[in-house]
């Protein structure tokens, strides 16, 4: 029995279109179909602000608010701090893992990564699914 509810609202943020699409067909591979976009950290902000979702994935690299600060903004809103966060990066340097943590992230992807990692990632952060 599954305890992910797989039509919970998810907002995906990249300031990449093509990185969107991929982590959006990798959602759909595993049962997400429930999927909002943005393309920067304070478009993301204002969706979250007028919508309710139960799981951000948001790339680190972005202009002009960054995953970083984007996840800072929702740990300090009361409404959201308890909002799941991954982030995704193309690094993996400790420092950024550490800083990641600290700021209070749920889990955290180095990119590339395909289905089976989302899945390991999104089941550490929601549960079984």
């Amino acid at each position: 029995m599954s305890t992910v509810d797989m039509s919970m609202p998810i907002l995906i943020v990249d300031d990449y279109k093509t990185m969107l699409r991929i982590i959006r067909n990798l959602l759909k591979q595993l049962g997400f179909n429930n999927v909002d976009e943005a393309t920067d950290g304070s478009a993301a902000l204002q969706k979250l602000r007028d919508k309710e979702y139960h799981l951000v994935i948001s790339d680190w690299n972005m202009e002009p608010m960054s995953g970083m600060q984007l996840l800072t903004e929702v740990r300090a809103d009361t409404k959201l701090k308890e909002l799941p966060f991954i982030m995704i990066t193309a690094e993996s340097k400790t420092e950024n893992v550490i800083a990641a943590k600290e700021a209070g992230v749920s889990n955290y992807i180095v990119k590339p990564f395909n289905a089976a990692t989302l899945k390991t990632k999104l089941t550490a952060v929601l549960g079984n699914f």
